[in-house]
C-alpha cells in the first residue's frame, strides 16, 4: 500500500528531500501571505484608514479558527507520517478520517455562534464607534466560510504527511488565487468595500477545502474522509491531540495577543491601530515565509523518527537550520530596506497618521527576523518526534508566558506605540531560545523511547508509542 511519494522521504538525498518538501510547502505559504495581504491591500485603496483598521481588528478573530485548522492539520501531519513510517497505513486513514469529520463539526457550530454574536465580537476584540461596524460586517460574512477554512488550513498540512507537497500546495494555490482575483472586484469594482472582502475570504476558502476533498476521495490511497473509518482509539485522539494541541494553542495565543495589542494602542488612536495591522502585514512576509520552511521539513523528519533512522533525521535537521538561517537574513534586509514602499502599497496616503506608524512599526518587527528561521524549523523538529511537554512549554511561551508579561510591562514602563511594538521582537529572541534548548533537551529522550520496540499492525497499543 506504500505509495511512491514516501520514497523522497527514505532513499533521496537529503538536500534533495528536504528541498522538494520545503518548495511546494513555502509556496503554499507565500499563497496564504498574499491571500492575507490581499484583503489589506485592496481595502487600503479606497483611502478609509477606518476600514483597514477594521480589517486588521477582525484578523484574531480569523487566526482563531486557523487554529483549530491548525491542531487537526499539524497534530494529523505529525501522528500521520510517523504511523506511515511505521507502516501502520489502516490507522493513518483513521487518523485522516478523525480529523476531517471532528473539525469539521467545530467549524459548523463555530459558524453560527460567530454569526450570532458578531457585533459582540467586535467590541470584545478592540473594535471601537468607529470601526465596529466595519468589524461586526466583515465578521458575519467570514462566519460563512469557517468550517471550509478548518478544513483548508487542516489538510493543507496532512497530505504533506503522504508525501504530497505538490498537491497540498495546488489546494492553497487555487483557494488564494481565487481570493486575490475576487478582491478587487467586489471590493473595487463592485463597491462592496469590507463586504467585498469578506465574500472573497469565504470563497477562497470553500476552493481550497472542495479541491483537498476531491483529491483525498478520488486519489489518495493512503489517506481517507469515510465516515467508515473514523476512529478515536488505538492512540488515534491521543496522538493528533497530544501535538496538535500545543500547535495550535501557539496560533491561538497569536490571536489572543493581537487582540490585546490592538487593546493597548487604541488608546493612541484608530490610526496606530491602523498602522499596526499594516506592519503585521508586512512582518508577515518573513514569517510566512519561514514558517513554510519549518512546515515542509516536519513530515520527513516525522517519517525519519517513525522509522527510527537517527542519523537521516540530523542531516535533515542540519541542512533544514542553514537553510533557514540565510533565508531569514536575507529577508531581512529586504523588508527594512524596503518598509516605506511597502507600507504605501497598504495605507496608499504617504500623508496619512497610519502610513507613519506603519513604517516605524515595520522595521520595530523586522528586527527578530534573523532567528525566526530557527524559531519555526526547532518549533517543528520538536512536533515532529512527538515531544508534547516540550511542544506544549514552547506554544505556549512565544505568544503567551512570554509575550503577554512583555506586552504589560512595555505598556506600564514605556506606554508609547514603539515600545509596545517592540514586545514582539524581545519575545520572538527569547522564544528561539528556548526552542533550541527544548529540542536539545527532547531530541536523545525522545529517539531512545521511541524506537527499538515499535508495533507494526494497526490492532496494536500505541499509547506508549505515539
Amino acid at each position: 500500500m506504500k505509495q511512491q511519494s514516501t520514497d523522497i522521504f527514505e532513499n533521496a538525498p537529503v538536500p534533495k528531500a528536504v528541498i522538494l518538501n520545503v518548495i511546494p510547502s513555502v509556496v503554499s505559504m507565500l499563497m496564504v501571505l498574499v491571500y492575507n495581504l490581499a484583503d489589506t491591500f485592496f481595502i487600503g485603496r479606497t483611502q478609509n484608514a477606518y476600514m483597514v483598521a477594521g480589517v486588521s481588528i477582525a484578523t484574531p478573530v480569523f487566526l482563531l479558527f486557523m487554529a483549530v485548522g491548525m491542531l487537526f492539520g499539524i497534530g494529523g501531519t505529525s501522528l500521520i507520517s510517523r504511523l506511515l513510517g511505521r507502516g501502520r497505513y489502516k490507522d493513518a486513514r483513521h487518523a485522516s478520517a478523525f480529523c476531517f469529520w471532528t473539525e469539521l463539526a467545530i467549524g459548523v457550530v463555530a459558524a453560527v455562534l460567530v454569526l450570532i454574536n458578531s457585533r459582540t465580537i467586535s467590541t470584545m476584540i478592540g473594535a471601537s464607534s468607529d470601526t465596529v461596524g466595519y468589524v461586526s460586517e466583515y465578521l458575519s460574512i467570514v462566519s460563512l466560510g469557517i468550517p471550509f477554512l478548518i478544513v483548508s488550513n487542516s489538510f493543507s498540512n496532512i497530505i504533506r504527511a503522504e508525501g504530497q507537497a505538490k498537491t497540498a500546495m495546488m489546494g492553497m494555490i487555487l483557494g488564494n488565487l481565487t481570493n486575490v482575483v475576487l478582491d478587487p472586484v467586489m471590493i473595487l469594482t463592485l463597491g462592496w468595500n469590507v463586504a467585498g472582502a469578506a465574500w472573497a475570504t469565504v470563497l477562497g476558502n470553500v476552493v481550497s477545502a472542495a479541491y483537498y476533498i476531491y483529491h483525498i476521495l478520488k486519489k489518495s490511497t493512503l489517506l481517507s474522509i469515510s465516515p467508515r473509518d473514523y476512529k478515536t482509539g488505538n492512540g488515534i485522539l491521543k496522538g493528533v491531540f497530544m501535538i496538535g494541541v500545543p500547535a495550535s494553542l501557539n496560533s491561538m495565543l497569536m490571536s489572543l495577543s493581537n487582540i490585546l495589542i490592538n487593546n493597548q494602542m487604541k488608546s493612541h488612536g484608530d490610526m496606530a491601530v491602523a498602522g499596526l495591522g499594516v506592519a503585521m502585514k508586512v512582518n508577515m512576509m518573513v514569517v510566512m515565509l519561514l514558517i513554510g520552511l519549518g512546515v515542509g521539513v516536519q513530515p520527513l523528519l516525522g517519517y525519519c523518527f517513525g522509522a527510527g533512522n537517527k542519523k537521516r533525521y540530523m542531516e535533515a535537521l542540519k541542512f533544514s537550520t542553514v537553510l533557514a538561517v540565510c533565508t531569514s537574513l536575507v529577508m531581512t534586509v529586504l523588508c527594512y530596506i524596503g518598509a516605506e514602499p511597502l507600507v504605501k502599497a497598504f495605507i496608499g496616503n504617504a500623508a496619512h497618521e497610519a502610513y507613519e506608524y506603519g513604517i516605524k512599526f515595520a522595521r520595530i518587527y523586522i528586527y527578530s527576523g534573523p532567528i525566526m528561521g530557527i524559531l519555526f524549523v526547532y518549533i517543528n523538529a520538536i512536533q515532529s518526534i512527538g515531544a508534547a511537554l516540550p511542544a506544549l512549554i514552547l506554544n505556549i511561551s512565544r505568544q503567551g508566558l512570554i509575550y503577554i508579561p512583555f506586552l504589560f510591562i512595555f505598556r506600564f514602563v514605556f506606554d508609547t506605540p514603539q515600545m509596545l511594538a517592540a514586545a514582539q521582537p524581545v519575545t520572538d529572541y527569547c522564544a528561539a531560545t528556548l526552542a533550541v534548548i527544548l529540542f536539545l533537551t527532547s531530541y536523545k529522550k525522545y529517539f531512545n523511547r521511541h524506537t527499538g520496540s515499535i508495533p507494526q499492525k494497526s490492532g496494536e497499543s500505541e499509547s506508549d508509542t505515539i
